[in-house]
């Protein structure tokens, strides 16, 4: 799997394109905004985008999904249901933060813990992982060793569990349980930030590494 990281919006959110180079089908994960860009960068690489794929439903992940849906009649695939609470309030979150494109929307496929979905040849595992949100879900291509995990897991940090119905426990029981399984030799993209390995972040991440009693 090939990976363009493309931050965007105010909060620097990493949204990707990711595909698949034997067949150049793409998809974009979590592109909260910025569109005209992420188009761009897809162009570039020569990406053909089938579908949106989408973490969680926060403003700066989420915020471009209607808007991009719509204009290139891509399906949407994720997260999990229960983000449903955060998805139905974008509209008003736009208008707080001045994000005038931003709009709520409705997955045309929800997703659960052990669902797969697929870009061109590839086939991606996904993982429910609440505690950053109710319905976070993460993106797992085994074979390349690359994961996206949106807010679940930072370099050097977590997501953070201020937030209604953020629960800081269950974030570290889906960090453990739900993505140091999966190997420490695993790259993964968060959603802000600098890409790490699970082994370095067991090893050394303050918050859920290996030595931290929770």
């Amino acid at each position: 799997m090939k990976v363009a990281i493309v931050p965007v919006t105010p909060f620097r959110q990493n949204a990707c394109v990711i595909w698949d180079p034997e067949t150049m089908a793409g998809a974009l994960t979590d592109p909260g905004g910025d569109a005209e860009r992420l188009l761009e960068v897809a162009k570039e690489n020569g990406v053909r985008l089938e579908k949106i794929l989408v973490t969680h439903g926060h403003l700066d992940h989420a915020g471009a999904v209607a808007e991009l849906a719509e204009k290139l009649e891509l399906p949407i695939e994720g997260p999990q249901k229960e983000e449903t609470f955060w998805i139905d309030r974008l509209d008003e979150k736009a208008q707080r933060f001045g994000f005038g494109h931003a709009r709520s929307f409705t997955p045309d496929r929800w997703l659960e813990d052990g669902d797969e979905v697929t870009v061109g040849t590839m086939t991606l595992q996904v993982r429910h992982c609440p505690g950053h949100t109710p319905g976070h879900v993460i993106f797992f291509h085994e074979p390349s060793k690359i994961a996206i995990v949106g807010d679940v897991l930072f370099r050097g940090s977590v997501g953070r569990t201020d937030f209604p119905r953020g629960n800081h426990q269950q974030l570290i029981t889906s960090i453990r349980e739900k993505l140091w399984p999966l190997g420490d030799d695993v790259t993964f993209v968060p959603g802000h930030g600098d890409t790490s390995t699970f082994g370095n972040e067991r090893m050394t991440n303050p918050y859920c590494a290996d030595f931290v009693q929770v």
